[in-house]
């Protein structure tokens, strides 16, 4: 963060050495002649990051490179409530403060009334909406870095775990609660008992379509144990619910009708069953039924062959066909005879199966 970008009117420096060599450069150039994150203090004095001086205090310090004490500890990775005085400093200001806690009322007033703002937690509250969405400084992250680093790795990982399955816990409390179950177990054994896959039932609770296959055994092993029970053994199972609507027993009686009688195409009954067509194909494979292509269309096709056979007052078309053929006839005057195109003629008599 530069001096242009701060409220206060950058002035100029003023002249003379650093007291300390340049150690970092920010992004837009200023030079720091403190570690960036840090505070380093010398013989009770705290130095500043723009000249590498010592001072007493360098609060007041910052304003003459133009910067306020906000935008000084934004620029420089403090965080914002790091004190830029030196120890000595600190204890005069803090003797001076404890006197106007006896002597001034109106101080005392205000600090009785922060103090009771801090322990009704508002003073957290209002730290934690302010921080939000904020970077942390490189200070805060040294500190977190620090102390991580002396706590053993199997402890880190174990308060990670604990706080993942506390996490999970909470998920699982709240999905049940929302559908009106006492627990997420019942929650998930109802759904399954009516023909749900835990992706359906994961799905339904507003969650990853894997979560209750990751997490049903920690936080329902009752309710686990028994899906290998409650899961149907027959792929069909998951039809069952269009089935009972459409008024069919099972699933091979539906594609009987459907497919064979009423000559209903794959697609057609996909979308009456509301599945995929590759569904629709594994189930006449294991029902042992043979797709027709293009059923309703060559149904149709099969219907306008017998009325015009029958209206030849022959049994077959093809048969017919093939006899006038035979017997010298040519296409157009087939046509002529039959009321029907050429090009559908020759279709027909090469559907019809070879004698």
């Amino acid at each position: 963060m530069s001096a242009e970008t701060n409220s206060v009117v950058p002035a100029a420096r003023r002249p003379g050495p650093a007291l300390a060599p340049v150690l970092a450069v920010l992004a837009d150039g200023t030079p720091a002649f403190a570690p960036v994150g840090e505070v380093v203090v010398v013989d009770g004095r705290v130095v500043c990051h723009l000249c590498g001086r010592a001072l007493r205090s360098a609060t007041a310090h910052v304003r003459v490179h133009g910067y306020t004490k906000e935008a000084y500890c934004a620029a420089f990775g403090l965080e914002r409530g790091q004190s830029l005085e030196g120890p000595d400093t600190r204890k005069l200001r803090a003797a001076a403060l404890t006197s106007r806690l006896v002597f001034d009322v109106a101080f005392r007033t205000g600090s009785a009334a922060g103090r009771q703002r801090a322990r009704a937690g508002e003073l957290t509250r209002d730290a934690a909406a302010a921080a939000t969405g904020r970077r942390h400084p490189e200070q805060r992250r040294r500190k977190a870095r620090q102390a991580l680093a002396g706590i053993p790795a199997e402890a880190v990982a174990q308060a990670n775990a604990e706080r993942a399955s506390r996490h999970v816990a909470r998920v699982a409390d709240e999905v049940a609660r929302r559908h009106g179950y006492p627990d997420l177990g019942a929650f998930v054994l109802a759904r399954l008992a009516g023909g749900a896959s835990l992706a359906a039932i994961s799905r339904e609770a507003g969650l990853h379509k894997d979560w209750l296959s990751r997490h049903l055994a920690a936080v329902a092993p009752a309710a686990a144990a028994a899906v290998p029970r409650q899961r149907p053994a027959r792929p069909d199972a998951h039809w069952r619910s269009a089935l009972h609507r459409l008024g069919f027993p099972d699933v091979a009686s539906y594609l009987q009708e459907r497919h064979i009688r009423q000559h209903r195409t794959v697609n057609a009954m996909a979308a009456e069953i509301g599945v995929t067509h590759h569904a629709i194909e594994s189930a006449l494979r294991r029902h042992g039924l043979d797709r027709i292509a293009h059923a309703a269309t060559r149904h149709a096709a099969d219907e306008r062959a017998a009325q015009v056979a029958a209206g030849l007052g022959v049994d077959s078309l093809g048969e017919y066909l093939r006899q006038r053929r035979a017997a010298g006839r040519t296409w157009r005057a087939l046509a002529a005879e039959s009321g029907q195109p050429e090009s559908w003629l020759r279709r027909q008599a090469a559907r019809a199966p070879a004698r």
